[in-house]
């Protein structure tokens, strides 16, 4: 049984209330616009940063600006269903706006790199809150029938954002107003934050009693740890180093996994280790498909050195991978079906990995011209793969339990898993990226081909999710499926 097929009275939460003033629209605005400020700001800033350092100094510390926003994202997506079980979905999401937007004028107005380096951690902190809860929250904002496309819509602000970050971020550089850019991001996110009082439910907030859910501070610790490891790992000169980032990396989030299963305080839901359960096959099915983004990070590069094309169309080259996502979506979250949304899930990664295998294929040393064309339907195709499988495979984690705080922290948990892939694949691409060596040539179809074999493993786990994709033996009958 697929989302679209659940009664909206039936909603897993019994939060969800229709109202004659209060359609999906506002709420889809606020939870769009809440995952697309932070994924703007992931690539804004590098387009920005060589034209702050002129102004600022610092260029030593150049390289952090990725590291601390991506590390402060992951952390803060971890809290989501702290924040939500204290402030309910409003607080939350006010918290998560006006942090992001007050990080947004800190760097704005930064004198100094070490300034406009806290203010983006603070950022951070705002987009990774913003991200968990667009996923949180969608289960009382919006009828379970409306799930995917909802899914859809937010998972589509990944690419969008991956998109015009750099295309915006080159035309403030562009403009010699870097700082404005940053003035744009906080207008728009303080605009978003206006409505939420407006379009959002009030519920969400756990009833605790009073009493604070505790931190899950071990389990929090260790993925930050593991997500600084990876960040750092991407920029650490020569191989042996990044190599050996990645594999603390690899330690540190395999030391998570083992607390997590046996600790009562977890970030993860509970249904996430049991035995039987597709959950963990569901995350790491995204989190597959979300490594293959990385390739944006290099494909520039490529562009440039092997066509020779101009900066500004490289980077359209490589956006193809986002703008395939994006477009997929709508398409993909209006399959029903649940033999067809199985096939999608599956299918999804296998055209991730094909795209990007057959574009490592095409690669060349001084390409014609008409070969360079060929390169964008491949992207494109690539792209899709993930549009077709992501909003799915994110509804099938929402659904995983009928327990309102599981239910969000199963649904926080995707853009975790999400944010974390994105940082664990841009260091394995740098690693594979020094491969090469000298030969740019052959550091694109390392790139290439190392994450293509990465993606497909997704068809595998996305597979096991549908083996163990069954519905609750004790179920009511008159209660919804809990798969999609």
């Amino acid at each position: 049984m697929t989302a679209e097929e659940y009664e909206p009275s039936r909603a897993h939460d019994g939060s969800h209330r229709t109202t004659p003033d209060r359609g999906p629209l506002g709420p889809a605005i606020v939870l769009a616009g809440g995952v697309l400020v932070g994924a703007i700001n992931i690539y804004l800033a590098a387009s920005l940063l060589p034209s702050a350092v002129a102004e600022l100094g610092g260029a030593g510390f150049y390289a952090w600006n990725m590291t601390i926003y991506l590390v402060a994202m992951v952390v803060a997506t971890t809290l989501t269903g702290r924040f939500l079980s204290r402030w309910g979905n409003v607080g939350a999401y006010l918290l998560g706006f006006a942090t992001f937007t007050a990080g947004s004028l800190a760097c704005a107005a930064s004198p100094a790199m070490a300034v406009l380096l806290a203010a983006r951690g603070l950022q951070g902190l705002g987009a990774g809150l913003l991200s968990g809860l667009g996923f949180a929250v969608i289960r009382s904002a919006l009828p379970p029938r409306l799930w995917t496309r909802g899914t859809a819509l937010m998972s589509a602000m990944y690419g969008v954002g991956n998109f015009a970050g750099p295309a915006l971020g080159g035309l403030f550089a562009q403009l010699g107003s870097w700082r404005l850019a940053f003035a744009v991001m906080a207008a728009l996110a303080a605009g978003c934050g206006a409505l939420v009082p407006r379009v959002l439910p009030r519920a969400g907030r756990a009833g605790t009693g009073g009493v604070r859910p505790p931190v899950p501070a071990v389990s929090l610790l260790l993925v930050t740890a593991a997500a600084a490891a990876v960040s750092v790992a991407a920029v650490l000169p020569g191989t042996p180093a990044k190599a050996a980032g990645i594999g603390a990396a690899a330690l540190l989030m395999a030391a998570f996994a083992v607390h997590e299963a046996r600790s009562e305080l977890r970030v993860f839901p509970q249904a996430t280790y049991r035995r039987g359960s597709s959950l963990k096959w569901v995350y790491l099915t995204l989190g597959l498909l979300a490594f293959g983004v990385a390739a944006e990070s290099f494909l520039p590069l490529f562009a440039q050195r092997l066509a020779g094309l101009a900066p500004i169309v490289a980077g359209f080259f490589a956006a193809a991978v986002s703008l395939g996502w994006s477009l997929t979506q709508i398409a993909g979250a209006s399959v029903t079906g649940g033999r067809a949304v199985r096939r999608l899930r599956v299918l999804g990664p296998l055209l991730l990995a094909a795209g990007l295998l057959v574009q490592g294929l095409l690669q060349r040393q001084d390409p014609p011209m008409w070969l360079v064309a060929v390169w964008v339907p491949v992207l494109l195709a690539a792209g899709a793969g993930i549009g077709l499988a992501y909003p799915h495979l994110s509804v099938a984690a929402m659904s995983s339990t009928r327990d309102p705080e599981e239910g969000r922290r199963a649904a926080a948990g995707i853009a975790t898993v999400t944010s974390l892939s994105i940082a664990f694949g841009t260091a394995v691409a740098g690693v594979l990226v020094n491969l090469g060596g000298a030969s740019m040539l052959d550091s694109a179809r390392y790139v290439l081909f190392g994450l293509a074999i990465f993606c497909a493993i997704g068809a595998l786990t996305a597979h096991a999710a549908n083996r163990t994709d069954r519905p609750p033996a004790t179920a009511h009958p008159r209660e919804p499926a809990t798969h999609p």
